[in-house]
């Protein structure tokens, strides 16, 4: 049975992966798209379920596609971002296999291009694109051991507060997810513990503009890449309810109990750094700073945006916060389950090549790695700040497919021009 050959090679369908495909299929450049699951599988079964866009959609989409029957400013579901993925796969009739899982890559010998095992069969292609994302396997730090007769499940596979046992939640991590699924469970009844590591946390408006706008307009989503190791930031940001500042102050003083990061455990105890105070001042200072940013800009600019003095009034600080606790017993709060919202790891264990430093991440440079023929999309950071983001992972794919444009069209160049008659003749 004959082997498939295709020219470029592209492992997974999510936003990443239809990106590329797009930019290829205008540079005609010959490709099939991989897909262990359905389509933008990510956005379907992962994370809960009243999920929505921490972005508008009028800035959160690819270029070519708008949201349509949504308003511009509208924060839209987890399945109608899946959707739109569907839809927009459509449109640039995306070449996607699903159902089919990439098992192994590895270099032919002695010739150039990968041998790619699959779920159904063997491949080869002369080029690789891992668009396998940013969120692949998630991440609970080994502090509290199964025994501890606590239920422990990661803030991907939560889905809503009635799958939860009856009983207090401990949240950890106030990011995006563990912020906004605190405040859910806070609103449905539980009594909920949240443990609140450093972040960042930007107004959700300010001045009549969605914060996205305001770091376009100051040119902080095309910040460069941090230096390796410290590239995750958290944002504690949301867009439910229509969209709010994340202020761990009100989340406070509407029931939940604030601590600081998680440390350990023993006898039944969590323990906590005494670092609360400081991280929420951090937050408080990152929202500061943008608000100061924005009043700068509206001076130098002359843009009539009106004045917003009630965004700085502060909440009052909250017992726990002026009284941090350092320690909390599970039984004897009523702890029944911790959601841990700590984040992700990648895995490209299935690429059995070059290209990767001693942790397993790709170096690379804005995606295309230092193997030649290998390329990288959606990784944090890969090329700006808005690298994950649909816009910006749109981006960074149309960089990816030019370079792989321009290596073809350097393997298509048979030599004749560099014949150059003797001076002699």
């Amino acid at each position: 049975m004959p082997v498939e050959t295709i020219d470029t090679l592209v492992v997974g369908a999510g936003q990443a992966g239809i990106a590329v495909s797009e930019h290829l299929g205008n540079s005609g450049v010959p490709h099939l798209i991989l897909e262990k699951n359905r389509v933008a599988e990510a956005w379907r079964s992962g994370r809960w379920d009243a999920l929505v866009t921490n972005g508008p959609v009028w800035h959160d989409r690819f270029p070519s596609l708008e949201f349509k029957g949504n308003d511009p400013d509208e924060f839209v579901t987890k399945d109608r971002v899946a959707d739109y993925l569907e839809e927009y796969a459509q449109m640039v009739n995306a070449p996607i296999r699903t159902g089919i899982e990439v098992l192994k890559a590895e270099r032919l010998p002695d010739q150039a291009g990968f041998r790619v095992e699959t779920s159904e069969g063997v491949i080869e292609a002369k080029r690789i694109v891992a668009a396998t994302g940013a969120f692949q396997h998630p991440v609970i730090p080994p502090i509290v051991p199964e025994t501890a007769g606590v239920k422990q499940i990661h803030s991907f596979h939560y889905k809503n507060p009635s799958q939860l046992s009856d009983g207090a939640v401990m949240v950890v991590g106030a990011g995006s997810s563990g912020a906004q699924i605190a405040d859910e469970l806070n609103r449905a009844g539980r009594k909920v513990f949240l443990s609140v590591g450093p972040h960042d946390r930007p107004p959700r408006r300010y001045r009549g503009r969605d914060f996205v706008w305001w770091l376009g307009v100051l040119g902080l989503w095309d910040m460069a890449a941090p230096n390796p190791g410290t590239e995750h930031v958290t944002i504690s940001v949301s867009g439910a309810y229509g969209g709010q500042t994340m202020d761990f102050r009100r989340l406070a003083g509407e029931g939940v109990t604030l601590l600081g990061l998680t440390e350990g455990f023993d006898n039944d105890t969590l323990t906590f750094r005494d670092d609360l105070q400081a991280n929420v001042a951090a937050g408080d200072a990152n929202y500061n700073e943008m608000l100061d940013a924005a009043d700068a800009y509206v001076d130098r600019t002359g843009l009539t945006l009106p004045e917003e003095p009630e965004a700085r009034q502060v909440f009052p600080d909250p017992d726990c916060l002026s009284n941090p606790i350092r320690s909390v017993d599970l039984a004897k709060e009523g702890i029944t389950t911790i959601i841990w919202a700590t984040g992700f790891r990648q895995d490209f264990d299935w690429m059995k090549i070059g290209g990767f430093d001693d942790k397993g991440a790709p170096i690379h440079q804005r995606g295309v790695s230092v193997e030649p023929d290998v390329y990288f999309l959606g990784l944090p950071w890969q090329s700006r700040r808005g690298s994950t983001f649909l816009w910006g992972v749109w981006h960074d794919a149309k960089h990816v497919a030019d370079q792989i444009a321009t290596q073809r069209a350097y393997l298509d160049y048979d030599g004749q021009a560099a014949v150059v008659s003797s001076a002699a003749e």
